[in-house]
Protein backbone atom coordinates (compact mmCIF):
# COMPACT_ATOMS: atom_id res chain seq x y z
CA UNK A 1 0.00 0.00 0.00
CA UNK A 2 1.90 3.49 -1.45
CA UNK A 3 2.09 5.75 1.92
CA UNK A 4 0.21 9.17 1.44
CA UNK A 5 3.24 10.96 -0.54
CA UNK A 6 3.24 8.16 -2.90
CA UNK A 7 0.71 8.36 -6.08
CA UNK A 8 -2.00 5.94 -6.40
CA UNK A 9 -1.22 3.08 -9.25
CA UNK A 10 -4.54 1.78 -10.44
CA UNK A 11 -4.80 -1.49 -12.45
CA UNK A 12 -6.88 -2.68 -14.67
CA UNK A 13 -7.98 -5.59 -17.32
CA UNK A 14 -9.28 -3.82 -20.37
CA UNK A 15 -12.42 -5.20 -19.63
CA UNK A 16 -13.29 -3.77 -16.16
CA UNK A 17 -12.16 -0.09 -16.85
CA UNK A 18 -14.11 2.27 -16.94
CA UNK A 19 -14.57 3.76 -20.47
CA UNK A 20 -13.40 7.48 -19.53
CA UNK A 21 -10.39 6.00 -17.74
CA UNK A 22 -9.67 3.81 -21.00
CA UNK A 23 -10.21 7.26 -23.23
CA UNK A 24 -7.76 8.73 -21.27
CA UNK A 25 -5.07 6.14 -21.02
CA UNK A 26 -5.36 6.32 -25.02
CA UNK A 27 -5.61 10.13 -25.59
CA UNK A 28 -2.51 10.15 -23.75
CA UNK A 29 -0.69 7.93 -25.40
CA UNK A 30 -1.83 9.35 -28.63
CA UNK A 31 -0.92 13.22 -27.38
CA UNK A 32 2.84 11.65 -26.76
CA UNK A 33 4.34 9.00 -28.84
CA UNK A 34 2.01 10.01 -32.43
CA UNK A 35 1.34 13.78 -32.23
CA UNK A 36 4.72 14.92 -29.51
CA UNK A 37 6.90 12.65 -31.46
CA UNK A 38 5.37 13.31 -34.26
CA UNK A 39 5.52 9.36 -35.16
CA UNK A 40 2.39 8.20 -36.60
CA UNK A 41 2.43 4.83 -35.98
CA UNK A 42 -1.12 2.04 -35.08
CA UNK A 43 -1.08 2.31 -31.24
CA UNK A 44 -3.95 0.39 -31.13
CA UNK A 45 -2.11 -3.04 -32.16
CA UNK A 46 -4.21 -5.50 -31.09
CA UNK A 47 -2.20 -5.96 -27.64
CA UNK A 48 -4.54 -4.56 -24.58
CA UNK A 49 -7.25 -7.62 -26.02
CA UNK A 50 -4.83 -9.86 -24.70
CA UNK A 51 -5.83 -12.28 -22.28
CA UNK A 52 -3.97 -11.02 -19.04
CA UNK A 53 -2.67 -7.75 -20.31
CA UNK A 54 -3.17 -4.94 -17.92
CA UNK A 55 -3.22 -1.22 -17.92
CA UNK A 56 -1.48 0.93 -15.05
CA UNK A 57 -2.25 4.21 -14.40
CA UNK A 58 -1.83 7.07 -12.58
CA UNK A 59 -5.02 9.50 -12.42
CA UNK A 60 -5.13 13.35 -10.72
CA UNK A 61 -7.66 15.56 -10.37
CA UNK A 62 -9.70 13.06 -12.66
CA UNK A 63 -7.19 13.44 -15.70
CA UNK A 64 -4.88 10.33 -16.66
CA UNK A 65 -1.12 11.91 -15.81
CA UNK A 66 0.94 8.27 -16.50
CA UNK A 67 0.24 5.07 -18.14
CA UNK A 68 2.22 1.78 -19.36
CA UNK A 69 1.12 -1.81 -20.16
CA UNK A 70 2.21 -5.35 -18.90
CA UNK A 71 1.65 -8.12 -21.52
CA UNK A 72 2.05 -11.77 -21.10
CA UNK A 73 5.12 -12.44 -23.71
CA UNK A 74 5.38 -16.36 -23.50
CA UNK A 75 6.79 -17.02 -20.02
CA UNK A 76 8.44 -13.57 -19.78
CA UNK A 77 6.17 -10.30 -19.23
CA UNK A 78 6.54 -7.23 -21.16
CA UNK A 79 6.33 -3.53 -20.23
CA UNK A 80 5.06 -1.00 -22.40
CA UNK A 81 3.36 2.33 -23.73
CA UNK A 82 4.97 4.28 -20.72
CA UNK A 83 4.21 7.50 -20.73
CA UNK A 84 3.65 10.28 -19.02
CA UNK A 85 1.86 13.65 -19.60
CA UNK A 86 4.13 16.64 -20.74
CA UNK A 87 2.86 19.00 -17.36
CA UNK A 88 3.55 15.53 -14.82
CA UNK A 89 6.71 14.99 -16.22
CA UNK A 90 9.29 14.96 -13.42
CA UNK A 91 6.77 14.02 -10.77
CA UNK A 92 8.18 10.20 -10.50
CA UNK A 93 4.52 8.46 -11.95
CA UNK A 94 6.51 6.97 -14.85
CA UNK A 95 8.75 5.63 -12.09
CA UNK A 96 6.03 4.58 -9.69
CA UNK A 97 4.08 2.98 -12.61
CA UNK A 98 7.02 1.12 -13.88
CA UNK A 99 7.76 -0.43 -9.95
CA UNK A 100 3.85 -1.50 -9.96
CA UNK A 101 4.69 -3.05 -13.14
CA UNK A 102 7.39 -5.12 -12.28
CA UNK A 103 5.49 -6.21 -9.11
CA UNK A 104 2.73 -7.85 -11.05
CA UNK A 105 5.15 -9.25 -13.14
CA UNK A 106 4.74 -12.30 -11.13
CA UNK A 107 9.01 -12.72 -10.50
CA UNK A 108 8.65 -13.37 -14.70
CA UNK A 109 11.01 -12.02 -16.58
CA UNK A 110 10.27 -8.90 -17.95
CA UNK A 111 11.28 -7.04 -21.29
CA UNK A 112 10.58 -3.82 -22.52
CA UNK A 113 11.89 -2.27 -25.90
CA UNK A 114 13.28 1.85 -24.54
CA UNK A 115 13.44 4.66 -26.14
CA UNK A 116 17.19 4.68 -26.75
CA UNK A 117 18.00 7.96 -24.94
CA UNK A 118 15.88 6.22 -21.77
CA UNK A 119 18.05 3.72 -21.64
CA UNK A 120 20.20 4.45 -18.46
CA UNK A 121 16.32 5.46 -16.76
CA UNK A 122 15.83 2.35 -17.13
CA UNK A 123 18.71 0.82 -16.03
CA UNK A 124 17.94 2.34 -12.44
CA UNK A 125 15.65 -0.45 -11.85
CA UNK A 126 17.98 -3.13 -13.34
CA UNK A 127 17.08 -3.24 -16.80
CA UNK A 128 19.92 -4.43 -19.10
CA UNK A 129 20.34 -4.13 -23.33
CA UNK A 130 19.88 -7.17 -24.69
CA UNK A 131 20.23 -6.81 -28.38
CA UNK A 132 21.50 -4.16 -30.72
CA UNK A 133 19.76 -0.47 -31.14
CA UNK A 134 17.10 -1.08 -33.74
CA UNK A 135 14.53 1.87 -35.31
CA UNK A 136 11.21 1.39 -34.24
CA UNK A 137 8.70 4.01 -35.94
CA UNK A 138 11.80 6.26 -36.70
CA UNK A 139 12.99 6.47 -33.19
CA UNK A 140 16.02 4.20 -31.81
CA UNK A 141 15.55 1.63 -29.54
CA UNK A 142 17.09 -1.02 -27.53
CA UNK A 143 15.95 -4.01 -26.17
CA UNK A 144 16.11 -4.67 -22.62
CA UNK A 145 15.11 -7.06 -19.62
CA UNK A 146 15.48 -7.55 -15.90
CA UNK A 147 15.98 -10.83 -14.37
CA UNK A 148 12.81 -12.16 -12.28
CA UNK A 149 13.11 -10.87 -8.77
Amino acid sequence: MPDSSEPLVSSARLGDMHPATLYGILRLRSDVFVVEQECPYPDLDGRDLEEGALQLWISEAGRVRATARLLRDGDDRRIGRVVTSRDARGSGYAAHILREAMRLADGRVIRLDAQAHLEFWYARFGFQVTGPEFLEDGIPHVPMACAAA
